[in-house]
């Protein structure tokens, strides 16, 4: 897993649209780059929607928001949609970014093993270096943006 100190590469990924979203997109920004395991699910709406009803108290303190999860574009642009979120979400269909920042692994539900994303969050600095990691056993999805701004 990436941790407080690693260097982040510009382009992040794409969207749900298609476009390439980069470090540099967002000058003067920290960045507020959560992982999170499947659009449209309890948790990681709770997550969304916290993030989405803080966000301008989260960009007037410097942040920008960006979600990732291994789900295709039509799926993130239902989730958008649905819940009106005004920050992208990365499509990481091949698993490239889950897997560089270490958020890729083995998960457990209900006795059953497989694989899947663990919901993290990388505070990534303007200059593009990782400040703060919140962990999977950190991360309250109701509250989120407070966890961010407390940083």
């Amino acid at each position: 897993m990436k941790k407080a100190g690693n260097k982040v590469e510009n382009l992040l990924g794409v969207d749900a649209d298609g476009k390439e979203v980069k470090l540099s997109d967002f000058p003067g920004k920290k960045i507020a780059l959560y992982f999170y395991p499947k659009d449209n699910t309890s948790g990681c709406t709770a997550q969304a929607c916290n993030l989405r009803d803080n966000y301008k108290e989260l960009q007037d303190a410097g942040y920008q928001v960006i979600g990732v999860s291994v789900d295709p574009p039509a799926s993130h642009k239902k989730f958008i949609k649905s819940y009106d979120l005004p920050f992208p979400l990365i499509t990481d269909t091949d698993h490239k970014l889950v897997e560089e920042f270490g958020v890729w692994g083995l998960k457990k539900l209900y006795g059953r093993e497989y694989m899947g994303t663990n919901r993290t969050t990388f505070i990534i600095s303007p200059e593009g270096v990782v400040e703060r990691v919140i962990t999977p056993k950190e991360v309250k999805t109701k509250t989120h943006a407070s966890q961010i701004l407390s940083l």
